[in-house]
């Protein structure tokens, strides 16, 4: 397939070419910019394109409330009169007031994978950055650090996911070529819930829920009414457990609303754990399923009968996939054993409720987990899943 494309790009992008970078203005680019990726990607077996609503939803600056605190500006590179790529440049005011410094961000970078265009969007974003005093640009987030990051460097042929980022083999180094360094790998673990492996998965140290050194541990039931009404309690653990990691930002109230809400329509009470001890909230995992196999034949823009087909998948709930979006132990457990032990009461809590509505998952993946984080890395690797199936790869560079 790699040589397919090398054959459309030497049809139309010659040395002699100029490749034009300008800016998204008016409503016709901006949907350009949100459908590009389908446009780019059309020979790439591998690639499946998401609903245009869905991205509608997370690109539109008024139908996504990260925009609430963020400036942006859009880019998309022409050769002649032919889109070849789309990049965002991203100033997040919450992130420099809480890493307290002149950051930017780029995000939403697609493209032909040719040196000179990837190399062009980045320089457009760039060059927009430092108008806005930027002293630091990394990425590729989409379009914040709670949402799809970083670039896909393996697992391109692997089944699509939500909330994940596809992009074809080679943008990575493309992106290093153009002056940037990496600073972190996250990894992503495709977890087969039905296998006997998996299926007698015990929590470290065989310990259980209520009894001896857990005896005070409980696992919170709640209604989807209350996972709604309980979006300030998810925020405040899911950012407490995060607080000081690599490219963390704080999410916003209005954000956990705006995610639980998009959410409701998909998630059952068995998709949330909440792990307390005392009565105190201190762990969460959330598993959603893949809303790709709601479109799996149907495309990108529906047509009448295809949003049939769509609402009946819904309805049905049959998702043989899922992803943890959510997975944090609160900071004040944070290095001692009892923090040790949570994550895995977190996915042994997943693991059992297998087969019941809504978790009803032939396989889930756990993603996100940064490289560097060995005991993480450890509990997977050493127990349920030896290595990732999917590499996605974050990117800084100081500008001058």
């Amino acid at each position: 397939m790699q040589s397919s494309i090398s054959n459309i790009l030497s049809s139309f992008i010659s040395d002699s070419q100029e490749i034009n970078v300008k800016f998204v203005s008016g409503k016709k680019d901006l949907n350009l910019f949100i459908t590009l990726p389908q446009k780019l990607y059309a020979e790439y077996t591998d690639y499946v394109p998401a609903l245009k609503m869905e991205q509608e939803a997370l690109l539109h600056p008024k139908k996504n409330s990260l925009f609430r605190h963020c400036e942006h500006q859009y880019f998309i590179a022409w050769v002649d009169d032919k889109p070849v790529g789309r990049i965002a440049a991203l100033i997040d005011h919450v992130a420099q007031e809480y890493l307290q410094t002149k950051i930017g961000y780029f995000g939403a970078l697609d493209c032909i994978p040719d040196p000179r265009i990837v190399a062009a969007l980045l320089k457009a974003a760039e060059d927009w950055l430092s108008t806005q005093d930027t002293k630091t640009v990394r990425g590729p987030l989409t379009l914040s650090s709670n949402g799809e990051s970083g670039v896909m460097v393996t697992g391109q042929q692997e089944e699509i996911m939500v909330e994940t980022p596809w992009h074809p083999p080679g943008l990575a180094e493309l992106i290093e070529a153009s002056g940037y360094t990496q600073t972190e790998d996250l990894l992503s673990y495709r977890l087969e819930i039905k296998t006997e492996q998996v299926q007698n998965y015990k929590i470290p140290g065989n310990l259980e829920i209520g009894a001896g050194r857990l005896k005070d541990v409980t696992i919170e039931k709640v209604s989807k009414k209350q996972i709604q009404q309980q979006a300030e309690i998810l925020r405040d653990l899911y950012n407490d457990a995060w607080d000081a990691a690599y490219n963390f930002v704080p999410l916003q109230d209005y954000e956990m609303k705006d995610m639980l809400h998009r959410m409701k329509p998909i998630i059952h009470t068995n998709n949330y754990v909440q792990i307390n001890k005392g009565g105190e909230a201190l762990a969460i995992a959330l598993v959603i399923p893949n809303v790709y196999e709601l479109s799996a034949g149907i495309g990108s823009s529906p047509s009448l009968l295809g949003w049939v087909k769509i609402g009946w998948r819904l309805l049905r709930g049959r998702f043989k996939s899922g992803r943890v979006i959510l997975l944090g132990v609160s900071n004040k457990i944070r290095g001692t054993v009892l923090g040790s032990l949570f994550p895995g009461l977190a996915i042994h809590e997943l693991i059992k409720r297998e087969g019941l509505p809504g978790m009803n998952f032939d396989w889930v993946e756990l993603g996100w987990i940064r490289s560097k984080d060995r005991p993480m890395r450890n509990l997977i690797e050493d127990s349920l899943v030896p290595e990732p199936y999917k590499v996605h790869r974050l990117f800084e560079k100081e500008l001058p």
